[in-house]
């Protein structure tokens, strides 16, 4: 206990430290913006401005006792604050004009917007002043140490003039460390100031969206276009700052292809000129063109290799760092081995890795691990990796949808047909629109410097876009979609396919095939054993077969704008061009062409969102034709084989389709870069491939009695959504019949809005249903993978969106582990004991009491197993009835078998976690009584935190009650663990008082409609002291982890940490005022109430992701099936024992570890560097 509260005194130092320590040019930095007054937020601004001034003013006071700081280093001009909370007057200065923005140029200076600079504000004169009395005293001092030498000093003096040349001397450093601090803000590369941030993300864009035209130039086969475009970027000064080194190795080597050698040379007096250096590409480039042309002389290689190690590269560098492409790899060893006959390239073999105590064991002692196999041959596997890959060479997958089973009608046949027809009119129509637009496109945009979308419509064939667009057009909702929505998606499409079509172009797929076939030799079960992990396996195939093109082709990942920009094109094509007669369902009607999709503007808060919406005629065409197939992204389905381990930040997963290692929000670039510098992510990507190498199959019997209820009118009870048939009817009125009243009007108004969304909400479930169905019905016979990526805080998902075991209920109860393991002596009572789980009964009992439960049920068990829609149907009320179907069918299975040990069973048994969030808190801050009630201290029953809350809050409440307090007696008898138990679960991931008065009156409202202010006042109140009574550390924790974000967001930056594995992460919360699409960003700052509320949660929500990995890694190594869903664990029966054991002791590694200390030294390194 001592050592946590020493960790809690050195954290609330750090927040001390951090409030107090920072100078004014600091606070000034942070405040930068607070010169520009909104009218939407002046008053806040003001009280912050003031705070900010009575900071600065105790500052200056505190140092004129002596000698004053000199600032004038940071160059920063203060506004003088105003004194009412009107803002800044327009009388402070000149009218400021729109050029007028705020500057903060590299070199640190800041301007103020509307700041004269023939009126320095009274700060700066006062600084000023100060400064003049410094440089007086400084004069005077040296005066005094001169006349020491000529004259004998007395004691007295000697000793006073000492005294001040040491005070000088410290407040000469101080200075001095000031000045180092502004100038390392000025230059160093890490976003340290939103402004300069917000730049460096434009210009970064600006750069990869410059890369993307050259290279889709390049791919098209306009070569002239791409150098004509490069050439004008870089006649231009302001145009030729977005370039770097990379852009112009793009022309290279298109140069170096071609052999012409004069050309190289152009590019390499181009980036002279540019200012920059080669670097190992453009050698590259250089090199592969000597290696292409048989007549260059040895004497060219020789220069060039000369001028290489002039420039400190070596020639191994070339063939460790370089990405290489079709033959490209062959000709630069061509070239020098003309020069060094018998140079090889050295491969480093990193396999000295420093790995973190942690995790330092699990690689370095390998000799107990048992690494398992899948239950396939390498034939098999090779066989499955043709199926994956020509899915993927596809890009789309279309099956039959699970309602095609219904009988066809009439009127079903008849508006299919007149439906294909309106696809195959609008194919036409949208051909012909894309070749007319490409044909003006082409002749108009003749300005080279111009980047346009021209190429980007050249890259695949015309009829690829046209099924594109058909494709979105048909997935639409009635709804509509949101237009940026939209426009992603279709960029998101174009581009899919476009990589693909590049790893075709730069040879890559042989080789793909020939390293995957390797590899299948690690996972096979009629293969030796290998003491190796997925990764390193792969890695050293990669090294082995190191000739010709490399996987990780180093192709540039499009920007979001651009993909948006391209998407919204499409999406303006087919509104513009994709019409319809008014009279195809109604011949009454007067026949003219109208669109059938609108352009709509929709406002979500305070901002105005463009939405793309369907014509009623075309969602009632769709909805009476019940379309028997469905077409998916190649990405949207499980894979066929196992997927190619993560091996890197940029490669692993899919086969072809590009994935990200790290999902983000649209736009947001700041994971990436960190992922990118991260030494030693290998524990991270191994358990991502832990996990996706579960095989799966489907629980054929489940989903058939799915299936056949959701063909019929669906259940609410059972979670499956009911057809559109049972939609209500949207009432139908003249809005302008004057037998209404304006109250009847109302009225009506109101039921059309509550049907619509009603409406809306059955579509979006039904088509969720039928998509997880159909995806489902088309694997049934088939083995398949769900390859794994992770959100920004570590939690880890299956890639595929719709069909997977992260779903509802309905979906986890259709899978099981492809692998079947025989029971042994326990697997049956697992089995048992899960179905109790499932149930939500016994949560008080022991696990030998709910076995016992679930033996004395046995019959309602096996009756639900033979007749689960005819028979007593006890299966239908528990809490995950499905599953709870799922498991009564297996048990019934085994009680069936001649030997029930040796059943093989593929069921997944869950263990899932005892409010997983309080007990990160309990192990931080070592709360026993808080631990005990999250069962992580041993006990006789298990012990239920939501059933412990609940008590402590009735015996509050009783107490009031007998005091006389009226809200204490009115919810007498209301109290209960279901009442307590949401805000209990928010208040471990920063749910706030308000929140839980939230939560509190959409309950009360259905008891006490008069008293639903007071009483969820009064609940919420209640619920946090009996939380904080039971887990003392977690407020003070949650206190300090939301203080500190506060801190950091205030002073301009985002929130950043390091999982204990060396993940890191960056919260990615700003207040962004940026267009739809627009190559520059705007100014992006923090969004300061986000980024300190969120911070708990998600610092909590890291913890649990590193626990679950490290789960995950050594289960593997032990031999287990497992797969999470986040805090809850899946394993066979048989090794369920195994899981619980490895799971417990990765949980005490983890917390042995001094988190908060270690999370605290990097907050106080990465923020506070420079200023203690």
């Amino acid at each position: 206990m001592e050592d946590v509260i020493q960790q809690f005194s050195n954290l609330l130092w750090f927040t001390a430290v951090f409030v107090f320590t920072e100078t004014p040019v600091q606070l000034q930095r942070r405040n930068v913006s607070f010169v520009i007054p909104k009218s939407e937020d002046t008053k806040k601004r003001v009280l912050e401005q003031s705070q900010l001034l009575d900071v600065l003013e105790a500052r200056i006071q505190q140092l004129q006792s002596d000698v004053v700081l000199d600032v004038k280093h940071a160059k920063v001009q203060f506004v003088k604050a105003p004194s009412s909370g009107r803002g800044v007057s327009s009388s402070r200065g000149p009218k400021s004009t729109p050029q007028e923005k705020t500057d903060i140029p590299k070199t640190g200076k800041t301007v103020a917007k509307g700041a004269s600079k023939s009126q320095p504000s009274r700060w700066m004169e006062k600084l000023t002043e100060e400064k003049k009395n410094k440089l007086k005293r400084q004069q005077h001092l040296q005066q005094k140490v001169q006349k020491t030498f000529k004259e004998k000093p007395t004691a007295k003096s000697k000793g006073t003039d000492e005294i001040r040349a040491a005070e000088l001397a410290k407040i000469e450093e101080l200075e001095k460390r000031l000045s180092q601090q502004v100038s390392q803000w000025a230059s160093s590369s890490k976003p340290e100031h939103p402004q300069a941030g917000s730049e460096r993300t434009a210009c970064g864009d600006i750069q990869l969206s410059i890369r993307s035209y050259l290279e889709a130039c390049v791919f098209v086969g306009d070569i002239d276009r791409a150098n004509n475009f490069l050439l004008s970027q870089h006649r231009v000064l302001s145009r030729r700052k977005h370039l770097n080194t990379d852009v112009y190795n793009i022309m290279m080597r298109v140069w170096a292809k071609k052999g012409t050698l004069n050309q190289i040379g152009r590019m390499f007096i181009l980036l002279e000129e540019a200012g920059l250096k080669p670097n190992l590409g453009s050698y590259c480039a250089a090199l592969e063109c000597m290696g292409r042309s048989d007549s260059c002389s040895p004497k060219v290689i020789t220069r060039c290799l000369s001028q290489m190690e002039e420039d400190g590269l070596s020639v191994d560098d070339l063939f460790s760092q370089c990405v290489f492409r079709q033959d490209e790899r062959d000709m630069v060893l061509k070239a020098i081995r003309v020069i060094h006959p018998n140079y090889q390239p050295h491969h480093n073999m990193t396999t000295n890795q420093c790995y973190s105590s942690l995790i330092q064991d699990f690689y370095t002692k390998r000799a107990d691990h048992r690494y398992p196999k899948l239950d396939f041959t390498q034939a098999e596997l090779q066989e499955r990796f043709k199926h994956q890959l020509s899915m993927e060479q596809a890009c789309t997958v279309t099956i039959d949808s699970v309602e095609a089973a219904k009988p066809v009608t009439e009127n079903m046949a008849k508006m299919r047909e007149l439906l294909a027809e309106q696809w195959a009119q609008w194919q036409k129509v949208l051909l012909q629109a894309l070749r007319e637009n490409k044909i003006i496109m082409a002749n108009t945009n003749t300005k080279d410097y111009k980047l346009n979308l021209y190429p980007y419509l050249c890259l695949l064939e015309d009829k690829e876009y046209v099924d594109i667009m058909i494709q979105s057009v048909a997935n639409l909702p009635p709804s509509g979609e949101s237009l940026k929505i939209l426009g992603g998606d279709l960029g998101n499409r174009v581009y899919t396919k476009y990589s693909v079509k590049q790893k075709h172009q730069n040879q890559t797929v042989e080789k793909l095939a020939n390293i995957y076939s390797a590899y299948t030799e690690l996972l096979a079960k009629d293969t030796k054993e290998y003491d190796v992990l997925p990764r390193e396996q792969w890695c050293n195939l990669e090294m082995e077969q190191s000739s010709g093109p490399m996987l990780q082709g180093g192709e540039t990942t499009w920007p979001y704008v651009l993909t948006l920009e391209l998407g919204t094109f499409l999406v303006d094509l087919m509104v513009k061009n994709l019409k319809i007669n008014s009279d195809i369902l109604n011949p009454a009607y007067d026949r003219k062409l109208i669109p059938i999709l609108y352009h709509m503007y929709t406002f979500r808060s305070t901002r105005q969102i463009g939405f793309i919406k369907p014509h009623p005629i075309l969602t009632q065409m769709q909805q009476e034709t019940m379309e028997t197939k469905l077409t998916f992204d190649s990405y949207m389905m499980p894979m066929l084989c196992p997927p190619v381990p993560w091996t890197s930040v940029k490669f692993g997963a899919y086969l072809l389709t590009p994935a990200k290692l790290m999902r983000s929000m649209d736009g947001a670039t700041q994971h990436d870069l960190l992922l990118e510098k991260c030494q030693n992510l290998h524990p991270v990507l191994d358990s991502l491939n832990q996990l996706g190498n579960c095989a799966w199959r489907i629980n054929k019997p489940v989903l058939d009695i799915i299936i056949s209820i959701f063909n019929d009118r669906g259940s609410d009870k059972l979670d499956i959504p009911p057809p559109m048939s049972e939609a209500p009817k949207i009432p139908h009125f003249n809005l302008h019949d004057p037998n209404y009243t304006a109250s009847e009007k109302a009225h009506l108004k109101r039921e059309v809005i509550t049907a619509k969304k009603k409406c809306s909400e059955m579509h979006s479930l039904r088509m969720d249903a039928l998509y997880k169905l159909s995806i489902a019905n088309h694997m049934r016979d088939e083995i398949f993978w769900f390859p794994h990526n992770m959100d920004f805080r570590g939690r880890t998902y299956p890639c595929p969106p719709y069909f997977n075991h992260l779903g509802s209920d309905v979906t986890r109860a259709i899978l099981v582990f492809a692998e079947g393991k025989p029971l042994g002596p326990k697997g049956l009572d697992w089995l048992k004991i899960h179905l109790v789980n499932l149930t939500g009964l016994k949560k008080r009992s022991s696990l030998q009491g709910r076995l016992e439960y679930a033996n004395s049920i046995m019959e309602d068990i096996l009756d639900s197993a033979d007749n689960p829609l005819n028979g007593k149907k006890w299966w239908m009320d528990a809490d995950e009835p499905w599953q709870a179907l799922a498991c009564c069918m297996e048990i019934a299975n085994t009680v069936r078998s001649p030997d029930p040990t040796q059943f093989i069973s593929h069921f997944p048994v869950h263990q899932d976690g005892s409010c997983n969030g309080l007990q990160h808190y309990a192990a931080l801050g070592r709360d026993v009584i808080g631990a005990t009630s999250v069962n992580l201290m041993p006990c006789d029953l298990p012990q239920d935190v939501y059933s412990g809350v609940a008590q402590q809050v009735e015996e509050l409440r009783a107490q009031d009650a007998a005091n006389g307090l009226k809200i204490a007696q009115v919810l007498e008898g209301f109290i209960s663990r279901k009442v307590v138990k949401q805000t209990v679960m928010t208040v471990v991931y920063g749910v706030t008082r308000y929140g839980g008065r939230c939560e509190y009156t959409s309950i009360i409202v259905f008891f006490f409609q008069e008293h639903i202010w007071d009483a969820s006042h009064y609940l919420v109140r209640l619920v946090f002291s009996g939380l904080k009574e039971m887990f003392t550390g977690t407020r003070e924790i949650q206190d300090w982890l939301t203080e500190s974000a506060r801190l950091i967001s205030k002073s301009g930056h985002t929130v950043e940490w390091v999982t204990p594995l060396g993940l890191p992460i960056v919260q990615p919360y700003h207040r962004t005022r940026n267009q739809v699409v627009s190559l520059i960003l705007s100014h992006v700052r923090p969004d300061t109430v986000k980024q300190k509320n969120a911070f708990p949660p998600n610092f909590i929500h890291s913890l649990d992701s590193t626990h679950m990995m490290l789960t995950a890694l050594h289960c593997y190594s032990a031999g287990l099936t497992f797969v999470s869903v986040h805090d809850c664990f899946w394993t066979h029966a048989l090794t369920v024992d195994t899981m619980n054991k490895v799971c417990r002791e990765q949980f005490v590694a983890l917390h042995s570890q001094p988190i908060l200390q270690e999370l605290s030294n990097f907050l106080l390194q990465k923020y506070c560097t420079g200023i203690l």
